[in-house]
């Protein structure tokens, strides 16, 4: 074995497991990336399990690996992740090329599972119930130099009826308050940039470990560690505190961006989906959010067509999503999870009605991020480069503190590539609705 490749479907916990799972094959077992998945020795998909359409994804994808598998019998096919938690040894059956399948609670133990497939050219499965060997511990290749994942906590305590993450990823548990910081500094004596503190949802960080909720202390302290950008995600409405966004407003380094997952804006679907708050309660934490972060931008979630959605409970949806004045909003058809209690409710609504009321929901979002979007016109915004447009190599692409994306010219005589990982001042000339374009202003050649 000499080269790998990872595919990682889903959230950003999975992109940071990623990342330690590149460390690991290259630290204990010497393998290089490769660009090409048909170049490698090693393939991983570490997999995500929230909706119906990453299962299918890599159903597909591992199927076209079957001709690879044919002429290199010595090709090592992993799957991990949340569908290989939940699924466990019946992906053998189900996915006939893999030979490793590894849950989300042994993720450190990679390199051995591979090297053991690789020397018995048998199946080899490890996913138990429980953590067994610590992933923080383990060596990391970040995908750039510039941002980290800092998970803060694993797991969720909440049992969501639609969600299958407690079933894949466990009971919340807490890293201790001292590991994360120190984490922290040594990313930013790394020359780390932004980092985005994870967690199923951060609000209710320190709760197993000291009793009481303190994200709020964790947040200001990694913020005064010297890093440019804090970020986190994700939060959930009923453990929003005060406490929270005064950290937000009052710590320079903690960006003005809120993301907060509504799922619901009908008071009897939320209670379906055992999210314990109401309508009114959602939105009266949203005014509390833009009350005391001057120039937030709010981001979340919204489920259509979730069993027995009704005509008015939608109406109510709609509703909330007027109300709240969306930068962005993460919207989705309702996937059944076997093994959540949704699963198993029935009264499903029809998939053309559900189609028609997702469709009326973009176009509501589109207008309002378009609204907020033409509000920055001649404004000046501090942008952290990430690189070349994927459309256009002559235009910068890059994140605002309020995580809009943003396409600029390079200025001339400028080097892109110097430019990646830096912060530079846009100023704002063109509003979309997912994106803002403007030029480098004041921008010196270095």
């Amino acid at each position: 074995m000499q080269t790998y490749h990872i595919v990682t479907f889903g959230c950003q916990m999975n992109k940071h497991d990623s990342e330690h799972i590149a460390g690991l094959l290259e630290s204990e077992l010497g393998l290089e990336p490769v660009d090409d998945l048909r170049r490698a020795d090693v393939i991983v998909f570490n997999t995500c399990a929230v909706r119906e359409g990453a299962e299918e994804r890599l159903r597909g994808q591992v199927a076209t690996l079957k001709p690879l598998k044919a002429a290199n019998p010595d090709l090592v096919i992993a799957v991990g992740g949340c569908v290989a938690q939940h699924e466990k040894e019946r992906l053998f059956a189900l996915l006939p090329h893999v030979d490793v399948v590894f849950g989300t609670h042994n993720v450190a133990e990679i390199a051995d599972l591979v090297r053991r497939a690789a020397d018995s050219r048998g199946r080899v499965a490890a996913v138990p119930d429980s953590q067994r060997r610590d992933l923080e511990a383990t060596p990391s290749i970040r995908e750039t130099r510039w941002h980290a994942w800092l998970p803060i906590a694993v797991g969720c305590d909440n049992f969501c009826s639609y969600c299958i993450v407690p079933h894949t990823r466990g009971r919340e548990r807490s890293r201790p308050f001292e590991d994360v910081v120190a984490e922290a500094e040594r990313l930013v004596n790394d020359g780390v940039v932004e980092i985005t503190l994870l967690g199923q949802n951060v609000n209710s960080y320190g709760r197993d470990l000291y009793g009481t909720p303190r994200f709020a202390e964790v947040l200001r302290a990694v913020a005064r560690t010297g890093v440019a950008r804090v970020r986190f995600v994700t939060s959930h409405p009923k453990d929003l505190s005060d406490e929270t966004l005064a950290a937000i407003a009052e710590e320079p380094a903690v960006c003005e961006y809120l993301h907060l997952p509504a799922q619901s804006g009908s008071t009897r679907v939320l209670t379906a989906m055992n999210r314990r708050y109401t309508k009114e309660q959602y939105l009266e934490a949203v005014e509390r959010a833009y009350a005391a972060v001057p120039g937030l931008a709010l981001s979340g979630d919204i489920i259509v067509g979730f069993p027995g959605e009704t005509d008015e409970d939608f109406e109510d949806t709609l509703d909330l999503v007027r109300r709240c004045r969306y930068d962005q909003l993460f919207t989705f058809l309702y996937s059944p999870r076997p093994g959540t209690r949704a699963a198993t409710m029935g009264d499903e609504v029809p998939r053309d009605v559900a189609q028609e009321r997702f469709d009326r929901l973009v176009k509501i979002v589109q207008r309002t991020a378009l609204e907020k979007n033409l509000a920055l016109v001649g404004s000046t915004v501090e942008v952290l480069v990430e690189g070349s447009s994927k459309r256009d190599a002559a235009m910068l692409a890059g994140r605002t503190r309020t995580n809009k994306l943003v396409h600029a010219p390079v200025p001339d005589d400028a080097d892109p590539d110097r430019l990646v990982g830096t912060l530079v001042p846009v100023e704002v000339t063109e509003a979309h609705a997912w994106h803002l374009v403007g030029r480098v202003a004041g921008y010196q050649h270095r």
